[in-house]
């Protein structure tokens, strides 16, 4: 204990004190914010303390962008009140943005459960050619196995199941998806990223071909056998065979999701006890980190932020984590007040 108190001054400056959040607490530092989840047995003694990633205590949200901007390789940041930007860097710009390629699966499953298509309830068995690699469980559950498509949603947003994304994919149709995913005509799932990536003959024709040659690659990377995750890593980052939106089209599409509370079992860095609704999905990738929030304010008000970061030497989550946590804790602020 002492050590870890030690590392946090060292990084954070000095202890100020602790409040209540949620169901939580979080220490304040001079320089941050360490969310804290603390057990207790039943005779009132500790017995679990967790400290999670902190969060920068930033003056402002030009602060944010500065750091943001400075940080190595391409990066974007957005923060919008309804539809009213807060904060803006290189807005234009479509970026490598990894699992958040979700929040289109999401908005056309809405769509569909919306005009009756389909239902909550319904269920889809697993099926082997659809199965992906980790992030996620269900790649290592049987075959047949009959699940929800509420289940596979909420996998797919809590845990950023894969094979629970490929799933919804599959059943929805490419098509159908890609209209809520702008220009990421034809859309990967996330089996044929992981078979292109690691196969240079079908990387090269899926960089060269045009859409319809590139539907075509689609076709063979979805045969083909899953590389292992060593191959994949080994094989290194490529951000041309990636997911790519601006900022402001995650924010329309995290917008959507908060028509379902699935969205929002897993919520990311917001701070607990202050907002009505979450939606949150990340997304991670060699050389790519993205994290994108919309939230409901108890009278009603919407906000977003994202923050995206593409460097292929590399990017260190946690940089990212504290000035992201840093703006959510202040959009929180502003709510509390």
């Amino acid at each position: 204990m002492a050590a870890i108190v030690r590392q946090l001054t060292a990084q954070l400056g000095a202890f100020e004190g602790v409040r209540k959040e949620g169901a939580h607490y979080a220490a304040v530092f001079e320089k941050g914010v360490v969310p804290v989840v603390i057990r207790l047995d039943a005779e009132g003694r500790i017995a679990g303390l967790f400290f999670k990633p902190p969060r920068a205590r930033l003056a402002s949200l030009a602060e944010a962008k500065e750091r943001i901007a400075a940080l190595p390789g391409k990066t974007q940041f957005l923060v919008l009140r309804g539809t009213t930007p807060l904060a803006r860097l290189h807005p234009g710009e479509r970026l490598a943005v990894g699992s958040a390629f979700k929040l289109s699966v999401l908005a056309a499953l809405l769509d569909a459960v919306e005009n009756g298509a389909h239902g909550w309830g319904e269920t889809l068995p697993l099926k082997a050619a659809w199965r992906s690699l980790p992030s996620g469980e269900l790649q290592n559950w049987p075959e047949g196995t009959p699940l929800t498509l509420a289940d596979y949603a909420g996998r797919m947003m809590a845990e950023s199941d894969n094979t629970a994304a490929d799933h919804l994919i599959h059943l929805l149709g490419r098509r159908r998806v890609e209209r809520f995913a702008f220009e990421n005509r034809p859309l990967l799932t996330t089996r044929a990223l992981f078979v292109l990536r690691t196969n240079p003959d079908l990387k090269k024709r899926w960089k060269a071909g045009d859409e319809a040659a590139r539907r075509a690659v689609l076709v063979e990377a979805e045969a083909r056998p899953l590389p292992t995750p060593g191959a994949f890593l080994a094989a290194g980052p490529d951000l041309a065979v990636e997911w790519r939106y601006r900022a402001d089209e995650l924010c329309q599409l995290a917008y959507a999701a908060l028509k379902t509370p699935l969205s929002g079992i897993n919520p990311g860095l917001a701070p607990e006890g202050v907002w009505r609704r979450i939606a949150f999905k990340g997304g991670s990738d060699l050389g790519v980190l993205n994290l994108t929030t919309a939230l409901v304010a108890g009278n009603g008000e919407r906000y977003c932020a994202v923050a995206t970061w593409n460097n292929p030497e590399g990017v260190e989550a946690d940089r990212l984590y504290a000035l992201y946590g840093g703006v959510l804790d202040m959009l929180a602020a502003g709510v509390r007040r």
